[in-house]
């Protein structure tokens, strides 16, 4: 099999699978419109689920010390169309600064954005420095000529002579940067902050989105990447080399930024062996090396604490050399194809399983909740031909009926009526669970900790106030969740009397779930305390440790919070949604129901005719059924990487 083509034909099918989604996301609403079933909270609802999956992503992130291959990597991954490195990734010109590849499907263009290094210095984040595009340098890329691309690119290794005071004003440990021979006393830092490379590549635009982060330096001065970045990739593939081992370096990055409660790596954490062409011993036989590459492989995850099958020995530059060249032998032995198949069969599927959990559950409710309603007409309707299948129309059958139907009429506009009374008790619910995560109030927070910070004297005062944002945030926190829960177990309630007095048996109450956030703020508060206590900042100037404080720990909690605060404003109006829809769905049939009965009462239409356009009306009815059935079907249908991994499993278990 040629596996070149593996990674970017699963991404493609996956990208395939999104797509058909929305299109029977688009089918779904039309056929909602077709049976006047439509309604603006539906539309809501379904504007939400297409924008989850039109602005889905999937990061991940290469964490490793400098040297370990992680560029040539990248390079070998996703850029050997070109024939060339497209990113310096050889002896001595590799990325200096964290670096996120992606293609910026807004602008649909190609670039490089710079942010100069001094940015360190000033006020403001990286997250907030991102909205600021003055500040950054930018180079547009030209994908028709590779080699000027190659060398605008080159640009992300460029570094600066600076004094060792330099160096420590901007954050870096001088003992660990390289000395400027050129200017003896001086030591090189890099010259960027952070590098933004838009580029077209077919697995970019369908949303991959890769994070370089280059050594040990880099992660411990930058703050912002190990608190926000890194434990927000969906999957970690951490770097070391087969000709050193596992360093103390590499320990010190897996241990205090990648194997810790802190993070969210949901999809994993994966080891790359790197450079294991150093082991090939062409003269002792390929068996020898196997053996000694599965040493080395089981030595690392002895070291990792990991499961063996988690490390993956490859050669990222024989891999690139093979692709270039186009030879699958030296292909085959780089073993890059092993981490492809990582990617599809652990990463994607993960992201496939999030999709389906959140979108296509709930997607699916709604559709049940439509075709209850269809089917009930369709009932209605056979009763209706009933009493047309004599020579004339059983008129006091379809009185009867059409008294029913009035009845049931009334039962569902009283219900819509009692819905929108409960609706409103919900609103106001909201309006109150709102204030406790109000925009106001989390600045009024950070607010009140910024005055405590800037006036305490000691080390001990400084960790006082940081400990106090973070029970500020708590106690409104566990308020929400009190209040939230008191809010659903109405909801809950109001759910049980509708499905007791109704025929639907299936409508279950969207839930809040605010204990995600309470458990994503606890987790940046552990963050915050190994901030607190790092060596680096209990020798920082009070000044600066405020600034850092801000920039990093109460940005992510600002971020946090927007979260928590659009879950909060979104809930109220969405609970009662399922019932709410299945009650209007009901009450505009039933009005289409008395209208056409009264109709028939009241006419002289012979019984042949009626039972012919009833005939119609049944017919047209069951396909609407019929779409929605096979629109259930199309949905349900499993993602490509499941597929692939129910086949694998079968395989294996034979």
């Amino acid at each position: 099999m040629n596996k070149q083509g593996t990674l970017s034909q699963q991404v493609e099918a996956y990208h395939g699978w999104k797509k058909e989604l929305i299109r029977q996301i688009g089918r779904y609403r039309l056929w909602l419109q077709d049976n006047n079933l439509f309604s603006d909270d539906v539309s809501n609802r379904i504007r939400h689920g297409l924008e989850l999956l039109i602005e889905d992503e999937l990061t991940i992130a290469f964490v490793g010390e400098y040297s370990r291959g992680k560029t040539e990597l990248i390079n070998a991954l996703f850029f050997s169309e070109y024939g060339q490195r497209m990113l310096p990734s050889q002896a001595g010109r590799t990325t200096m600064c964290p670096t996120e590849l992606f293609f910026d499907r807004t602008s649909n263009s190609n670039y490089l954005l710079l942010l100069p290094i001094e940015t360190r210095t000033g006020e403001l984040s990286l997250q907030q420095l991102r909205k600021q595009p003055e500040r950054w340098v930018k180079h547009d890329l030209d994908e028709r000529d590779p080699e000027i691309m190659r060398e605008v690119l080159a640009e992300v290794a460029r570094v600066k002579s600076v004094s060792p005071q330099e160096a420590r004003g901007l954050g870096f440990d001088e003992d660990m940067l390289e000395h400027d021979r050129n200017r003896p006393g001086n030591v090189l830092v890099p010259a960027w902050r952070n590098a933004q490379i838009s580029i077209r590549h077919p697995l970019f635009e369908r949303g991959l989105r890769i994070l370089d982060t280059p050594g040990l330096n880099a992660l411990g001065s930058e703050p912002e990447l190990t608190i926000s970045m890194l434990p927000r990739a969906h999957a970690i593939i951490f770097l070391l080399s087969a000709d050193t081992g596992v360093t103390a370096s590499d320990m010190t990055i897996w241990k205090e930024h990648i194997d810790t409660e802190h993070a969210d790596h949901r999809a994993g954490r994966f080891a790359v062996l790197n450079k294991i062409d150093v082991l090939w011993d062409d003269l002792q036989g390929e068996k020898h090396t196997h053996e000694a590459i599965e040493r080395v492989r089981g030595y690392t995850a002895d070291h990792l604490g990991m499961r063996q099958q988690d490390v993956i020995p490859l050669s990222a530059k024989q891999g690139l050399l093979a692709r270039v060249k186009g030879n699958e032998e030296l292909l085959e032995r780089s073993n890059l194809g092993q981490l492809e198949q990582l990617i599809i069969q652990r990463i994607l599927m993960h992201k496939e399983q999030l999709i389906t959990q959140s979108l296509i559950n709930d997607l699916l409710g709604m559709l049940q909740n439509s075709q209850a309603a269809m089917q009930t007409r369709l009932d209605a309707l056979e009763e209706e031909l009933e009493a047309c299948s004599g020579v004339t129309m059983d008129k006091d059958a379809l009185r009867r009926l059409a008294d029913r139907a009035q009845r049931d009429y009334d039962f569902y506009y009283k219900k819509l009526i009692t819905l929108r009374s409960s609706r409103r008790l919900m609103d106001s619910q909201g309006d109150m669970l709102k204030g406790l995560v109000s925009a106001d109030r989390f600045e009024a927070h950070a607010d009140k900790v910024r005055q405590k910070m800037s006036k305490s004297w000691t080390t001990a005062g400084m960790n006082h106030s940081m400990d106090h944002f973070f029970e500020l945030l708590e106690s409104d926190l566990t308020n929400l969740l009190s209040e939230g829960h008191l809010a659903e177990k109405m909801v809950g309630a109001i759910y049980r009397r509708y499905n007791e007095d109704t025929r639907a048996r299936h409508l279950e109450p969207i839930p809040l779930r605010a204990g995600r956030h309470v458990i994503a703020v606890r987790e940046l508060r552990k963050k915050a305390k190994r901030f607190r206590i790092s060596p680096k900042n209990l020798l920082t100037e009070q000044s600066l440790l405020v600034r850092r404080f801000f920039n990093v720990i109460v940005e992510e909690a600002r971020t946090l919070h927007q979260r928590v605060r659009a879950d909060v404003e979104r809930w109220p109006a969405e609970a009662l949604l399922p019932i709410m829809q299945y009650s209007m769905e009901q009450k505009q049939l039933l009005e289409h129901q008395i209208r056409r009965l009264r109709d028939m009462v009241r006419s002289d239409r012979d019984s042949r005719a009626e039972r012919e356009r009833l005939q119609n009306t049944i017919t047209d009815l069951k396909r609407q059924l019929e779409l929605a059935d096979a629109m259930q079907r199309q949905i349900r249908k499993p993602a490509p990487t499941m597929i692939q991994q129910k086949v694998v499993n079968i395989s294996g278990a034979v």
